[in-house]
């Protein structure tokens, strides 16, 4: 394949089931648009539910001999996975920048972070067989097996497209099941089928990695409610994670659900202030805060408050603003797309009626909005309250360590969460009373490490990847027994 088939420019117009490329049944496309720009520069096929039902067969079908492949044999193809990827770092970073409007600082976080979903593919071991003795029969033993569960159902979102949809397809084919993919319909490329070109070049076998690309709206309900998927992956919305789990628990599929967040972002009196601001700056403002795990609130302490807000300005006001797709230098794009914008210009009108004060930013210009900072705000004000997804940074002073964590935790979410605070024991205190599945220290919460379990407690999703924790998603315990010596079957 040569590189140029992965550019912006390159024709996506073709699905990818079964190892070949093939147009819609609809025969209709959607367009995707360079958010910085507005403008549309290229288009991708509208898939049927006639497409996802041919995609789960064709995973369905491949699933018994890929899963019958050795271990080796299936991380020889994950090794090409890993080196097409590698080879194609320019296409890559140029298409997240072009559809995601992602600047190139974070494009490089994220192709390493992908690069590191398929090297930690390649580590991961299911359980070696275990054999335990009977705990109620004589001379019978019970070997415990693991086998893969079967065919992968994968929902991406538009955030962090080609990361998040490897996250969950390299630790599938890997331990032995294959995968539907459908990407979400900002990010049809970076999120499915420059992936599904990427396998391709690796020589992942027919029916292996299938992806299908067109509108939540349309074939959404198909992916979620199909009876094939065993285990259904969704990145996303809490509303529509729930629909996601409804609807795999329909089917008794295993909803694996990374949904939102509400982080909690804790300044102490006892936090390095310069440092604390800088951290906040980038937990709201990387990416232009579209980031689950992003700071939805700066919790600070009433003494630090004032000068937090002014440091936090400044940095806000430090940031380039532009188009990622024309100048590596930009470090804040656009937000993916009108209905994001919209709902972030009038969280912060509603935020600044209801009695905050706007320090910085505040307007949108296309879909640009600008870095914005609010102090004088409380915990119920739609900003705080709700996960904005976006570039705004609500400031709300606490008093004591109890009325912090009564703060954090005054949410349905419980992703992510962050305390800046140099004496050790009383941080640690205060990230154990966070709810929250992950609590960084004199840090911020955008972290992400393969040697970790990533997910989150109440509406913020079920179950965790990474690791070992994942392998527990992708794989099922099986039971088999072995009677050495006769028995004695006492009624007969």
């Amino acid at each position: 394949m040569s590189r140029e088939e992965l550019e912006p420019e390159a024709d996506w117009s073709q699905l990818y089931i079964d190892g070949e490329w093939r147009d819609a049944a609809s025969g209709e496309t959607i367009p995707v648009e360079n958010p910085a720009k507005q403008d549309a520069f290229t288009s991708v096929p509208a898939a049927t539910e006639d497409d996802v039902d041919a995609a789960y067969d064709a995973a369905e079908a491949a699933q018994p001999e890929w899963a019958a492949r050795s271990r080796e044999e299936r991380n020889e193809i994950v090794e090409n996975l890993l080196e097409a990827v590698n080879t194609s770092f320019d296409e890559i970073t140029s298409m997240l920048a072009t559809e995601a409007g992602t600047p190139s600082f974070r494009a490089m976080a994220e192709f390493a972070t992908a690069k590191g979903d398929v090297e930690m593919a390649l580590e991961l071991e299911a359980p070696e067989e275990e054999v335990r003795p009977s705990t109620s029969i004589d001379d019978k033993e019970n070997h415990i097996v693991y086998e893969p569960v079967g065919v992968v159902g994968v929902i991406s979102p538009w955030n962090f497209p080609f990361h998040l949809s490897l996250r969950a397809l390299a630790p599938a084919i890997a331990l032995g099941n294959t995968v539907v993919l459908k990407p979400a319909s900002d990010t049809p490329i970076s999120g499915g089928l420059l992936i599904a070109k990427l396998c391709a070049e690796a020589g992942v076998p027919d029916g292996v990695v299938n992806v299908v690309t067109g509108r939540g709206s349309d074939i959404g309900d198909r992916m979620t409610g199909h009876p094939t998927p065993r285990v259904l992956s969704f990145t996303g919305s809490t509303s529509v994670g729930k629909g996601v789990a409804k609807s795999a628990g329909e089917n008794l599929a295993l909803p694996a659900l990374e949904l939102g967040g509400n982080a909690p972002f804790v300044v102490t009196d006892e936090a390095d202030l310069e440092q604390a601001a800088r951290a906040g700056a980038f937990g709201s403002f990387f990416h232009q805060g579209q980031v689950c795990i992003s700071i939805n609130r700066h919790l600070v302490h009433e003494e630090l408050y004032d000068e937090y807000v002014d440091l936090l300005v400044d940095h806000a006001e430090s940031l380039y603003v532009g188009d990622p797709s024309e100048d590596s230098d930009v470090t804040f794009g656009p937000v993916q797309n009108e209905t994001q914008r919209d709902d972030l210009v009038r969280f912060i009108e509603k935020t600044v009626d209801a009695g905050a004060t706007l320090e910085t930013g505040g307007e949108a210009d296309g879909l640009f909005v600008e870095p914005t900072v609010l102090s004088e705000c409380t915990n119920d004000m739609p900003t705080a309250c709700n996960e904005h997804f976006g570039p705004v940074a609500p400031v709300i002073p606490f008093s004591d360590d109890e009325e912090a964590v009564e703060l954090a935790n005054d949410t349905e979410y419980g992703l992510s969460a962050a305390v800046f605070c140099e004496d050790e024991d009383r941080a640690r205190d205060l990230a154990d009373r966070i709810e929250a599945g992950m609590v960084h220290i004199n840090d911020q919460p955008i972290n992400e490490d393969h040697n970790a379990p990533f997910g989150g407690v109440k509406n913020s999703g079920l179950g965790r990847y990474h690791g070992e924790w994942i392998v527990g998603e992708l794989t099922e315990p099986k039971w088999i027994s072995v009677q050495n010596d006769d028995r004695d079957y006492l009624v007969f």
